[in-house]
C-alpha cells in the first residue's frame, strides 16, 4: 500500500498533469466537438428521464454520458448491448426476488454468484457490455429489493431499465444528429476489434471470483450496519473490475482504477455537493453547472494522459449528486447518499483483493 507521502506525491502529479491538459480546453476540433455532444446528450437524457417517470434521474444522466461516442455505429451497438443486458438483467432478479431476498445467506449467494459470472463473461465473451449490465442491473435491483422491501420489486426493475432506456435513447439520438451534421466528413476509421480469449481463462476466472466475494459481502454489511445506497457499491466494484485480460497477473490495472476512481469521485462529488448548496434554488443554473462539469469530465477522459478513468469517475459522482431527482425540492442528502455507496464498494473490494492476493501466493510457495 503506498505511503501518505506517496499518495499525496501522486495527487500532485495527477493536479499538475490535467492543468498542462486544459491549457487548450475548448479549442475548436474534434476533442472539442465530442465534448458538446455528451453535453447535449446529458441535457437530453435528465429531459427525457423527467417526463418518463424516472426515479435516479443522475443515472439516466449517465447512461446517456457513457453511451455517446464519436462515431454512431458504436453508440448504437454500446447503446442496444447497455439496454439489452439491462433488460435481462432487470428480469432475472425480478424472477428471482421472491424466493432469496428475504434472506441473508441466499441473496449473498446469488449475488456472488450472478456477479463472479457475469463479469467473467464479461473479460472474457464477445459482448462484454451486456453481460457487464447484466450483472450490474441484477445486483442493483436485489440490493434495492434488500433495502426497501414494502416497496415492490417490479418498480425497481422498470425504473432501472427506464432510466438506462431514455439515456441511452438520447445519446443515440444526438449521436446520429451530429453525424449527420458535424460529424458528416469525418472520415475516420473504426478500429479493429481484438481477438476474443478461449472461453476459458483461469486469472479471468481468479479475478472474477475476487468481485463476486465481494458482491456477495453487501448484505451482510447491510444487515450489520445499515449503509444505504448498496446498489451503487455492487456497481463498483463489477466496473472497476473491468480490466485489459493481459493485465490481470499484475493485479496493477485494478489498483489504478480504484486510485483513479477514488480521485475522481471525490472531485466530482465536493464540487457538485458546493454547488447545490450554492444554487440549488434555480435550476437552470444548476443545468449550466451540470453542462461545465460534463465538459470538464470528458476533456479529462478523452485526453492523452493515462488520466481518462479519473474524467468518467468525476462525471459520474458530479451527476449523480448534482443532478436532484426533482428540481422543486432539491436536495443533495440522495447525492451523498449514493456517493458514500460508491465509496463503500471500494472500501469493500480492496481487502477481499488483498486476502486473495495473499491466499494464492501461498498457495505457489
Amino acid at each position: 500500500m503506498p505511503t501518505l507521502r506517496e499518495a499525496a506525491t501522486d495527487l500532485r502529479r495527477v493536479l499538475g498533469t490535467l492543468a498542462a491538459d486544459f491549457r487548450h480546453w475548448m479549442r475548436p476540433g474534434a476533442r472539442t466537438t465530442d465534448e458538446w455532444e455528451a453535453v447535449v446528450s446529458v441535457l437530453l437524457a435528465i429531459a427525457a428521464a423527467h417526463l418518463l417517470g424516472a426515479r435516479n434521474i443522475g443515472w439516466a444522466a449517465f447512461s446517456g454520458y457513457m453511451v455517446m461516442r464519436s462515431r454512431f455505429s458504436e453508440s448504437l451497438l454500446r447503446g442496444s448491448l447497455r439496454v439489452i443486458g439491462t433488460g435481462l438483467g432487470a428480469v432475472a432478479a425480478w424472477l428471482l426476488a421472491p424466493w432469496i431476498v428475504d434472506s441473508t445467506v441466499w441473496l449473498s449467494l446469488i449475488l456472488g454468484l450472478v456477479g463472479w459470472g457475469t463479469l467473467y463473461m464479461a473479460l472474457v465473451g464477445r459482448r462484454s457490455y451486456a453481460w457487464l449490465f447484466t450483472g450490474l442491473t441484477f445486483a442493483l435491483v436485489l440490493i434495492d429489493g434488500m433495502e426497501f422491501p414494502r416497496e415492490p420489486l417490479s418498480a425497481f426493475a422498470q425504473s432501472r431499465f427506464v432510466e438506462v432506456f431514455t439515456g441511452t435513447l438520447a445519446a443515440i439520438a444526438v449521436s446520429g444528429l451530429s453525424a449527420w451534421t458535424l460529424r458528416r466528413h469525418d472520415t475516420a476509421r473504426t478500429p479493429m476489434t481484438a481477438a476474443h480469449p478461449p472461453l476459458w481463462h483461469r486469472p479471468a476466472f481468479l479475478h472474477a471470483m475476487q468481485g463476486g466475494v465481494a458482491i456477495a459481502l453487501i448484505p451482510w454489511f447491510w444487515r450489520v450496519a445499515g449503509v444505504v445506497e448498496l446498489g451503487q457499491s455492487s456497481t463498483t466494484i463489477l466496473a472497476v473490475m473491468m480490466v485489459p485480460l493481459a493485465s490481470l497477473a499484475s493485479g496493477g490495472t485494478t489498483s489504478q482504477k480504484l486510485m483513479h476512481r477514488v480521485i475522481g469521485c471525490t472531485a466530482g462529488g465536493l464540487i457538485a455537493s458546493a454547488i447545490l448548496l450554492a444554487v440549488h434554488p434555480w435550476p437552470w443554473v444548476l443545468l449550466l453547472a451540470v453542462a461545465v462539469g460534463v465538459a470538464v469530465g470528458r476533456h479529462i477522459e478523452s485526453g492523452s494522459h493515462g488520466l481518462n478513468y479519473v474524467g468518467t469517475q468525476f462525471v459520474l459522482a458530479f451527476l449523480v449528486v448534482l443532478v436532484p431527482d426533482s428540481y422543486d425540492h432539491a436536495d443533495f442528502r440522495p447525492g451523498l447518499e449514493r456517493l458514500a455507496g460508491i465509496l463503500f464498494g471500494m472500501l469493500l473490494l480492496e481487502p477481499v483483493r488483498l486476502v486473495s492476493r495473499r491466499i494464492i501466493a501461498l498457495r505457489k510457495r
